[in-house]
């Protein structure tokens, strides 16, 4: 999410140049609905992959496939929702093809959304020099504000924290909502603190833009108002991208889809997703967007890849019995077939609380060790570290031996964040944040002091 700019993304650079068409024998690598998505004519398409179909692989062969009919690396945009799942895709596309994947602009909507800005950002007031604020510092910053304007808030034990409170304006700009909906809804029977975080919210964002900083969320908001607010940008990259490609497209919010219909006005666009697997809701994820997508992109096509290369027949029977209740337009369905063998019926285990799941969890693991079964063999899943507090309690008391694959992301490790805040203060002298951080690492210097 940190990989804004890169020196090989030239968006103004020399007349882009063809690529040497490569030999890929399309209908020899991929299955019958996969081979549909990829040859698809230009045009509005979604593309509905179910749950291990081969999404990534549709995706990276709809790339290799435009540049064997003569499009340009420039002129495809890729949005994705992780900068490594870009990168994945165009590493095998250049593997396929041998055009390099530098040459194409893709990444997470922030990523491109940060590209923009340093080009157009002074259409919105943002210095091309801004820096990036992650979750830590807008939350410092945020809380930095409301002990200006109101010392007394954040003593009072109803109040929301900044951090819960930034959440709170972070999910009604997605959303595109008013702050002060967002509040009113949050925190129906008291309007003074409604008032209150309507102020807060409109500080903050007056705040940022004045010392040229952006949040994560300003990357898109600003981006959006790029588009409408300025012709010259929103034509230049509506004729620069023949081809938009979105992945995950499920789990787009409304201010993502804004951007994408803006860009994709003539309907240039190629949406990837899976209307079964929104899980994102609570922080804006908006599945409306994809299932109105053929209103508002007219005459698309809907394509199915259904063949599932991931779980057993016993698995997507219960999947698809499940899928099977939904209410939901039946151009939408889509029925996932087994590649794979017959194995074990899938085991639903109702547990009374989080210390008898963990206790059933350790006990099948013992029982698979009992019949040679390795530890690496084995993984527990979980939707959220909380969830796995009690079960990493268990496996320590049990002795057993494990490995955590998650934890703090490598720009969120203190001591990185202690160097890249002084280099953030070398390009933006402005960011008080990145000062007040590494101010605070010089000898006899506090907190009061570095203010």
């Amino acid at each position: 999410v940190y990989d804004y700019e890169d020196d090989n993304e030239d968006l103004f650079g020399d007349a882009p140049t063809a690529p040497a068409k490569a030999q890929i024998d399309f209908r020899a690598e991929l299955n019958d609905d996969q081979y549909a998505a990829v040859t698809a004519p230009d045009g509005p398409a979604i593309v509905l992959a179910g749950a291990g179909s081969g999404k990534t692989r549709t995706l990276t062969y709809r790339v290799a496939y435009l540049l064997t009919q003569g499009a340009l690396p420039e002129e495809i945009l890729l949005l994705t929702f992780t900068n490594k799942a870009s990168r994945e895709m165009l590493n095998r596309v250049e593997h396929l093809t041998g055009v390099a994947s530098h040459q194409f602009l893709g990444g997470t909507f922030h990523h491109v959304g940060g590209q923009v800005l340093r080009s157009f950002g002074d259409v919105v007031g943002l210095p091309r020099n801004y820096t990036i604020l992650d979750d830590s510092d807008s939350d410092a910053l945020l809380g930095e504000i409301i002990r200006e304007s109101d010392p007394d808030f954040l003593k009072k034990k109803d109040n929301p924290k900044p951090k819960p409170l930034k959440n709170l304006i972070s999910f009604a700009r997605n959303v595109m909502r008013p702050v002060e909906e967002a509040a009113r809804a949050r925190y129906p029977s008291n309007r003074d603190v409604v008032e209150q975080i309507e102020f807060f919210a409109e500080e903050y964002r007056v705040t940022k833009l004045r010392r040229g900083l952006t949040d994560y969320d300003d990357l898109l908001e600003l981006w959006l108002k790029v588009l409408e607010s300025n012709d010259e940008a929103a034509t230049y990259y509506q004729n620069r991208f023949r081809h938009i490609l979105v992945d995950e497209y499920q789990d787009v919010n409304v201010l993502q889809a804004s951007i994408v219909d803006k860009i994709a006005a003539n309907h240039q666009i190629m949406a990837v997703g899976d209307d079964a697997q929104c899980i994102y809701t609570w922080r804006g994820a908006d599945l409306d967007q994809i299932l109105d997508f053929p209103k508002r992109h007219p005459n698309t096509t809907i394509y199915k890849i259904e063949t599932n290369y991931r779980s057993s027949p016993q698995i997507l029977k219960l999947a698809n019995d499940i899928l099977e209740s939904r209410s939901i337009d039946r151009s939408y369905t889509k029925i996932l077939k087994p590649s794979r063998p017959n194995e074990n019926l899938p085991v639903f285990v109702p547990a009374m609380d989080s210390y008898q799941q963990a206790d059933y969890v350790l006990n099948r693991i013992d029982r698979l060790i009992d019949r040679g079964v390795r530890y690496s063999e084995i993984a527990i899943l979980y939707r959220a570290h909380f969830h796995a507090m009690d079960i990493q309690m268990e496996l320590s008391r049990r002795g057993t031996p494990f490995v955590i694959t998650s934890g703090i992301r490598f720009f969120e490790q203190a001591h990185v964040k202690d160097l890249v805040s002084q280099l953030r203060f070398i390009v933006n002298p402005k960011d008080l944040p990145a000062f007040h951080r590494f101010a605070c690492l010089l000898p006899k210097i506090g907190e009061k002091t570095a203010s």
